[in-house]
């Protein structure tokens, strides 16, 4: 219970002192106890204990043997010699024509590696060129006559994906053909070694959400000498599961790695680049100059910030900005207090979607669904049948799915939900794995882009008030960011980088890998 509940908090093992220490205050007893149980799944084969960087580190067996599939596929995957072959000055050159830009040497860079390399991490922040530059890999790859798929860890990341490269992607889950095996309650794939991806070369976008888990699923399923592209933002919060992967890769410097740094002009001129670039290098955003793209509300006092941000999403930003209410999404950094996503998706659902005559309720626990709410898939459930309007029929629902509760059956039996063109029909019972999304945290909103984004900048738990969260929160708004609340709070959130320490072995496997070749 305890491996599984440090699971959930992103940990792929936990040292044996602090296992059995957690263990035994779990159950308010010795240390004794816990110490013979470990040895005795440890004996079983269910805990597997290993030196890892000079800590006796007990794994989940599943959770072993998928940081030992992630360390062990990507050394074939370095050592195999690469498909296809160009002379990669000359093609940059023609793809720079082709496409009207001029490269940065970074950029450049990327592409000349990418011609040579097996595996590549393109890594840089908001405005760096990340999308052009993915857009010249993948058509560098279809030069050398390669089968280029594009995926991403959320279907939402897909989808923005495919609109900023022109070039269908899919959610890795499908790429693998995801499944979900009831006896073994877990999730398995079809594509695997034993029937790998046809695909010759894989770009994988937002790679920062991707855990060990999955991260090794993806790399079983290559076969030798496909080309791997990794690309991310390596200063966003890391994945919901567990692992570090994208940071462990980085910093193992066994994988060839551009950082792309320079700000492009044209993207410079957002102030909200400018502050998201302030903000990485801990230095507050500009707060004072409330133009163009980004501004600021100085709201101390909590009721006086929530009835503001109510306000802007109410009639503020439609009326004055010309935004809907539709296209605003509000973050917050958590779920509790005054702030907190509870509380936000209340005060919002009375304002953008208040009860009528004509719209049906749903009181479910202490939370009332109404039709037209926004709403966001919470957990993945695999068992939920959809159907689009061209009659493609589909299964499965993830972890942050957004979308709009069409209809509510008179009886209050089902539901029917539209996420973004997949219409499903919901049992009330399924009603725990969705949640309203007028406000969702921060870190259910990685992966996605909005065109505006209101943010709740208010005090929140200390683990909260961290930079990570604000620079993520500031790199999802597309046309428009309003920060609205302490200004003392944001300042706090810029300075401070503490990062939660994840226990994660694959750093220290490719490291060692490497001392051992």
């Amino acid at each position: 219970f305890e491996l599984s509940h440090n699971e959930n908090n992103g940990h792929v093992f936990l040292p044996r002192g602090k296992l059995v220490a957690a263990t035994a205050q779990l159950l308010q007893c010795g240390e004794e106890g816990p110490e013979l149980a470990l040895d005795e799944l440890i004996s079983r084969g269910q805990v597997i204990q290993e030196r890892v960087a000079n800590v006796d580190a007990c794994y989940l067996r599943r959770l072993w043997e998928a940081e030992r599939t992630a360390q062990l596929r990507l050394e074939a995957l370095l050592s195999a010699k690469p498909q296809g072959r160009v002379s990669a000055g000359r093609t940059v050159d023609e793809l720079e024509r082709a496409q009207g830009v001029a490269y940065s040497p970074q950029q450049r860079k990327a592409v000349e590696l990418a011609a040579r390399e097996n595996v590549l991490i393109l890594t840089g922040g908001p405005g760096t060129g990340k999308t052009t530059t993915v857009r010249a890999i993948a058509a560098l790859f279809r030069k050398m006559g390669l089968d280029v798929v594009l995926a991403a860890p959320t279907g939402r990341a897909a989808k923005r994906m495919s609109e900023l490269t022109g070039t269908e992607a899919q959610t890795v889950h499908r790429l693998l053909g995801m499944s979900w095996n009831e006896d073994a309650r877990q999730v398995t794939f079809t594509k695997t070694e034993k029937e790998p991806l046809e695909a010759n070369a894989v770009i994988v976008d937002e790679t920062s959400m991707v855990d060990v888990t999955l991260f090794a699923a993806l790399l079983r399923a290559l076969r030798p000498g496909t080309r791997l592209v990794l690309v991310g933002d390596a200063d966003q919060l890391p994945s919901v599961g567990a692992g570090n992967v994208f940071s462990d890769l980085i910093r193992s410097e066994r994988v060839e790695t551009v950082f792309l740094r320079e700000v492009f002009r044209q993207a410079e001129q957002s102030a909200i680049i400018r502050a998201a670039h302030a903000v990485n290098q801990g230095r507050a955003p500009d707060l004072q100059s409330n133009q163009g793209d980004f501004f600021f509300l100085c709201r101390r006092d909590p009721e006086r910030a929530l009835n503001t941000l109510v306000e802007l999403c109410r009639t503020r930003l439609p009326e004055n900005m010309g935004v809907p209410a539709a296209e605003i999404q509000v973050l917050t950094p958590t779920r509790k207090g005054p702030a907190g996503t509870v509380n936000l998706n209340r005060l919002l659902q009375e304002a953008l979607n208040p009860k009528g005559p004509e719209k049906r309720e749903l009181l479910w626990g202490d939370r009332l669904f109404r039709e037209g709410d926004r709403v966001m898939q919470t957990r993945n459930d695999y068992d939920v049948v959809w159907e689009k309007e061209d009659g493609t029929v589909g299964a499965g629902m993830f972890n942050g799915d957004v979308g709009r509760i069409v209809k509510i059956d008179d009886s209050g039996e089902w539901l029917e939900l539209d996420f973004d063109g997949r219409r499903a029909v919901y049992g009330a019972e399924q009603l725990n794995e969705v949640d309203l999304a007028f406000a969702m945290t921060v870190h259910k909103s990685q992966g996605s882009e909005y065109r505006c984004v209101v943010l709740a900048a208010m005090p929140a738990p200390s683990s909260l008030m961290v930079r990570g969260v604000l620079y993520t929160a500031l790199t999802r708004a597309k046309e428009l960011l309003v920060v609205v609340g302490d200004d003392a709070a944001v300042r706090a959130m810029a300075a401070n980088d503490k990062r939660q320490r994840r226990y994660s072995g694959l750093r220290w496997r490719l490291a060692k890998g490497a001392a051992g070749k």
